[in-house]
């Protein structure tokens, strides 16, 4: 995991930990630093997590940061600026907020940078299980939702690895953090019959896939909106099943949707509930072992 364009203190810190247990890193100028570890908030001191604010390392100098973070090449990340982060190589994903340089309601670029939030990512093999037994069979799909920060990209990938030992499977991956792949295809193993799309717009990319490489099932993070949906749709009606995931939380906006499954996250280390297209709680769902296995992280 490239974490190191963090100062040095914070670096030496942040090696004190179990990063298995780090999912965010929260950065704002001046202010001690605040990182997610154990699915609780606290703060990081040379010696590592801590409660107590005394000691607390800061950072003063968020724009050098992202654009150590950056390797000074703002320009390479300029389109991904636009929507308010960028995904480094090995699917680390940082949030900025600053001075936003607005044209209409499209936003032209960010600079004056106050604040980062430094997203790890994690790869959590057997999250899935259950979830992949009930879509292993057909394939099935399922719609993974709950709100930001518990688990969905997590399980996505741990879902089409699972999915890709029995069937071809197209990984739409429009942010880079699913594969974190990097320009050499490095990154998260996906299994061996499937297939990256990345970086490229959701839609065109569905269609791209159905027409280019006659997937079995197609995994993709983040719907939302009726261009997404309308994606999904247009794959279901094609016979290809579809994983995703959604900020959605409300039962009746998700029901109807094309999925067999919908998968509800409920925080870091607790319950998941799955129900059927009707919204009926399966039984036999994919509930945690107790151990971190299920929804952590993103």
């Amino acid at each position: 995991m490239k974490l190191s364009f963090l100062p040095p203190a914070l670096r030496r810190a942040i090696d004190c930990l179990n990063l298995n247990y780090l999912t965010e890193i929260r950065i704002r100028r001046g202010q001690p630093v605040i990182i997610e570890y154990r699915g609780e908030y606290v703060y990081v001191n040379g010696c590592g997590a801590t409660r107590d604010r005394r000691g607390a390392i800061c950072v003063s100098d968020v724009d050098g940061l992202l654009n150590g973070a950056l390797s000074g090449s703002v320009y390479a990340y300029a389109e991904q600026l636009k929507r308010s982060y960028v995904t480094l190589d090995g699917g680390v994903r940082i949030g900025i907020a600053g001075e936003y340089v607005t044209r209409g309601a499209n936003i032209e670029g960010v600079r004056a940078v106050t604040s980062l939030n430094i997203r790890i990512p994690h790869d959590i093999r057997g999250c899935a299980d259950r979830l992949a037994a009930l879509c292993g069979e057909g394939p099935k799909g399922a719609l993974i939702f709950s709100p930001p920060g518990f688990g969905k990209t997590t399980m996505l990938r741990d879902l089409a690895r699972r999915l890709s030992a029995r069937y071809n499977v197209v990984v739409i991956d429009e942010r880079g953090e699913l594969s974190a792949a990097d320009c050499q295809g490095d990154g998260y193993f996906l299994g061996e019959r499937c297939d990256v799309f990345r970086g490229g717009h959701k839609l065109a990319c569905f269609y791209a896939a159905i027409r280019a490489m006659k997937p079995q099932a197609i995994v993709t993070d983040e719907l939302y909106g009726d261009e997404d949906f309308g994606a999904v749709k247009y794959a279901a009606d094609c016979g290809i099943a579809v994983c995703a995931s959604t900020h959605v939380t409300r039962e009746d906006a998700l029901k109807g949707l094309p999925f067999d499954y919908f998968c509800r996250l409920t925080g870091i280390g607790k319950e998941v509930i799955v129900y059927d297209k009707n919204f009926n709680a399966v039984r036999d769902n994919c509930g945690h072992d107790g151990d971190r296995r299920a929804a952590l992280g993103r």
